[in-house]
């Protein structure tokens, strides 16, 4: 039996303004939060309990400062969802992944430095992925910024090269990266909703089955 995925990421406290459709799982890549406060986790929470679908799977961002600083509260305040961070959850058959990291943006949350600290945290990621959460994107994929530059994370693209279950892979972070991308049996979806100024919700979810 095929399951209905709806992907997005990057709401930014928009997430009223944007269009959910009907699916049985919700996968969210990060970045609920605008400020990073525990009110806007729960507001979050709150709109996620309106859903229908029947999991709900969530990473957070970089952004999402209290899931970092008083995790056991944001979790709290998120609600009863399923919360990765570095986890795998198996829903019907489907092993999913999820974590926060990305290389140094700014100072927000869940920054680590490239090289190893970052090859450590993706070495976690299971073999058997079927479809993998992150913040960021891999390297030249869907991680090109406004002034050009790309941005993702090599040591995820080269991890990613070596899952070879691995059918979709959900990111957002960099917002006018937006799209889809497909390299062998993996699609990649930027999900991002919001514009780069996060003050519209111009961007649709995407779907795919499994």
């Amino acid at each position: 039996m095929r399951m209905k995925f709806v992907a997005l990421s990057d709401t930014h406290n928009l997430h009223l303004m944007t269009h959910i459709p009907e699916g049985d799982v919700l996968l969210f890549g990060g970045d609920m939060c605008g400020r990073g406060t525990l009110e806007e986790v729960e507001k979050f929470g709150e709109f996620l309990s309106t859903l229908p679908h029947e999991h709900k799977v969530v990473i957070a961002g970089n952004h999402d400062w209290p899931f970092e600083r008083e995790p056991e509260k944001a979790r709290k305040a998120l609600g009863d969802v399923i919360y990765l961070e570095d986890e795998e959850v198996i829903i019907e058959g489907v092993k999913i992944y999820g974590s926060p990291w990305q290389p140094v943006f700014f100072n927000w949350a869940f920054n680590l430095e490239r090289g190893e600290p970052l090859r450590k945290v993706w070495s976690k990621i299971p073999d058997d992925t079927d479809v993998l959460l992150t913040h960021g994107p891999p390297y030249d994929i869907l991680d090109r910024c406004y002034d050009g530059r790309r941005v993702g994370c090599q040591d995820l693209r080269d991890r990613v090269s070596e899952l070879k279950q691995l059918k979709a892979h959900i990111f957002g972070h960099i917002h006018e990266g937006y799209g889809r991308h497909r390299e062998g049996d993996c699609t990649h979806y930027n999900a991002s909703i919001c514009d780069l100024g996060q003050r519209r919700a111009e961007n649709v979810p995407w779907l795919f089955e499994i």
